[in-house]
C-alpha cells in the first residue's frame, strides 16, 4: 500500500481501515470507493485534509 499524498511506503495500520504515513505524517482511511485524508492537530485530533485537486485524483484512482 502506498500513501495517497506522497506515494511513500512507510505506512502503519492505526485501526480497522485506518492507516498512518510516517513519511508525510497524515492519517487516512481507505474504503472500497473512497479515501479520506486527515491531518493531525496539535492536540492529537484528526482534521479532514481539504485539497480539491488531490481529492479528485484519489477518487479517480480508487475507481480504476
Amino acid at each position: 500500500m502506498n500513501c495517497p499524498v506522497c506515494a511513500g511506503r512507510a505506512i502503519g495500520k492505526v485501526g480497522v481501515g485506518q492507516f498512518y504515513c510516517w513519511d508525510c505524517c497524515v492519517e487516512f482511511t481507505s474504503q472500497t470507493d473512497k479515501v479520506v485524508i486527515y491531518d493531525l492537530a496539535e492536540d492529537g485530533s484528526l482534521v479532514v485534509w481539504e485539497d480539491p485537486i488531490l481529492n479528485s485524483e484519489i477518487s479517480e484512482a480508487a475507481l480504476e
